[in-house]
């Protein structure tokens, strides 16, 4: 017991039991190329043996922001790491990049095994649901920096994409099909505003809204954990000529659909084509935001778009099927520059 470092506010001996409740959510992440297991100083990941032609690296690292606050207020912490994963992989999946491993940061007040270990349960789970390896972490005990128990969370994964399978938007045209893929609701942006509202409209977050969900409670709607859509969305571009990927997150459509097209093309987005998740139109009422600018902040219900050639949404809608995900046309890029919504 190394008693001088307690009297300063960290426990050792939390962390070394940290360790010991983690080990089987990090081994059920396994997956090919996976070698050996947590406690070394650096993870690994043996690449040959995905036998990938001309393999390109893509690398992506994010956090879940003030989400946590919500978290904390609900003290429920099992998914917050889902979210941390999906914000990750998410991102190299634009590219086309299968996401290999991943890694998380933890740092904390006060080291609570439990709830590390709730925290990476979820990340555990993240990891399964994008057949990401967790290779390794860093948990830090932190007093002075967090108090009450608080915490803050990070990731970073690294995927493979062969040179030929590379999306880099080069392909955009003017006429690409926008499909849009359903979130699961506000996912992890956002949530300055969402406090904000919650803060002046006087709302509960323990409190049942019937106008959301009869069975939940706001936080638990608010809490819902990112969408992961690896295994879908690797399909679709195995199978069909996908030209981009935009990952719907901070700022919205006018930020992330932008950043896959070229020269001077823009959107044109219906937004009577898909369905607007509940929890936007009671954001959009209690906060008084302007309808528009809701698609400046928020993913509207609309988590992944891929731009596709018109002849070939049946066939992704359909793959897309196999794995219970609906798809919608939400749009066209145009030869304007700009992001139009009617």
């Amino acid at each position: 017991m190394a008693k001088s470092y307690e009297n300063a506010g960290v426990n050792l001996e939390s962390g070394y039991e940290v360790v010991s409740r983690i080990k089987k959510h990090v081994a059920s992440t396994e997956r090919l190329g996976s070698m050996g297991g947590i406690g070394s100083f650096g993870g690994m990941f043996d690449l040959a043996k995905l036998n990938v032609k001309d393999p390109i690296l893509v690398s992506g690292t994010d956090g879940v922001g003030t989400k946590l606050k919500l978290a904390f207020m609900m003290d429920k912490h099992d998914t917050i790491g889902i979210d941390a994963v999906a914000m990750c992989v998410n991102d190299v999946l634009a590219q086309g990049a299968e996401p290999l491993f991943f890694l998380d940061y933890i740092a904390i007040g006060h080291n609570i095994p439990q709830k590390v270990e709730s925290i990476v349960k979820g990340v555990a789970e993240g990891c399964r649901l994008a057949n990401c390896a967790l290779v390794g972490g860093e948990t830090a005990e932190m007093p002075g920096m967090y108090e009450g128990g608080e915490y803050d969370i990070a990731g970073f994964t690294t995927g493979v994409v062969s040179r030929e399978k590379l999306i880099d938007c080069s392909k955009v045209s003017t006429g690409d099909v926008l499909l849009g893929i359903p979130s699961s609701g506000v996912h992890s942006n956002g949530f300055s505003l969402v406090r904000k509202i919650i803060k002046d409209a006087n709302l509960d977050i323990f409190k049942v809204y019937e106008e959301l969900d009869s069975t939940k409670t706001l936080g638990q709607v608010l809490l819902t954990p990112t969408k992961i859509y690896v295994k879908e969305v690797l399909d679709v571009i195995r199978n069909i000529d996908v030209h981009g990927v935009a990952h719907i997150t901070g700022g919205g459509f006018d930020e992330n659909i932008p950043r896959i097209l070229n020269g001077n093309q823009g959107i044109e987005i219906d937004e009577k084509s898909f369905p607007i998740l509940p929890i936007f139109r009671f954001l959009e009422k209690h906060g008084n935001v302007n309808h528009r600018e809701m698609f400046n902040i928020y993913n509207m219900g609309i988590g992944m778009v891929l731009a596709i050639n018109e002849k070939d949404v049946m066939k992704a809608q359909e793959i897309l099927k196999k794995y219970g995900r609906e798809s919608y046309v939400i749009g066209h890029v145009v030869d304007k520059k700009g992001v139009f919504i009617k």
